[in-house]
């Protein structure tokens, strides 16, 4: 289960929204081993695509020095999918590397009729997807 604040939802919703066409993508680090969510990172999609995401290769060289530095780590990948619903693609299968990580996925497109957006969160190991449930809390 992905247990995340508020806040931290609602910031990569707006990020997903902000970036609407093109798909957004980002991270939220925490303290190593903790498996909690604390400090968003939004990053560039150097794609700048509406059906792609790719981090800037020194954007996060910079990022991983600087998890390392802080000892934290990727707690949520995330990214947005702006015309299909929020689940994982074979690109995105393909390119999760970080087996710990919860990868969410929030899609600006209304696929299910329940509104403008969808926010699921998925563990991805190789290359095995499996939802989990989003708990959403107002502190820690």
């Amino acid at each position: 289960m992905l247990t995340i604040t508020q806040a931290l939802y609602g910031q990569i919703v707006a990020h997903a929204r902000k970036d609407h066409p093109d798909e957004a993508c980002g991270v939220v680090a925490g303290p190593a081993g903790s498996d909690r969510p604390e400090r968003f990172i939004a990053m560039l999609n150097a794609a700048m695509s509406p059906t792609f995401y790719e981090f800037d290769s020194g954007d996060l060289l910079k990022l991983y020095r600087e998890l390392d530095d802080r000892d934290e780590e990727p707690v949520v990948i995330y990214h947005s999918h702006t015309a299909t619903e929020a689940y994982p693609s074979r690109t995105d299968i393909s390119y999760a590397n970080e087996p710990g990580a919860h990868y969410v996925l929030v899609s600006t497109a209304d696929t299910d009729g329940l509104g403008d957006f969808q926010f699921r969160s998925f563990r991805i190991v190789d290359g095995v997807v499996t939802e989990e449930e989003v708990r959403v809390v107002e502190t820690y």
